[in-house]
């Protein structure tokens, strides 16, 4: 069987990373923190297996996540948390529809915005 026909493997938990939806990598990429030549290099894992971003997703539709140490967000500067609360999110809410936008690979990134927005 073909690589791209078995799936890919959570680095963490160890089980498949099914949909785009729930990959850390493509939420990454998304965010532009992962460039497109690197998507086929990195691993994979599920959003939920990487707390550290995980806890800035604010949404009804996620169940929240804790990140218990030096990065819990509970002890870092509440600028910097509501920021990146917005920034994930927003990644988050266009990664989740991303197999509905019709869009090419390297569509799926967002727009930088103004940090008016």
């Amino acid at each position: 069987m073909a690589k791209c026909d078995e799936g890919y493997r959570c680095e963490v938990c160890g089980r498949d990373v099914e949909a785009i939806t729930d990959s850390d990598l493509y939420l990454r990429y998304v965010l532009g923190e992962v460039p497109l030549e690197m998507l086929h290099r990195l691993r994979e894992r599920h959003v939920r297996c990487n707390p550290a971003l995980a806890q800035y997703v604010v949404d009804d539709a996620f169940a929240p996540v804790a990140c218990p140490g030096p990065f819990d967000k509970m002890d870092l500067d509440p600028d910097f948390v509501r920021d990146e609360e917005h920034r994930v999110t927003r990644g988050w809410r266009r990664l989740r529809a991303i197999p509905t936008l019709g869009l090419t690979v390297p569509e799926y990134p967002l727009a930088v915005t103004p940090d008016t927005e």
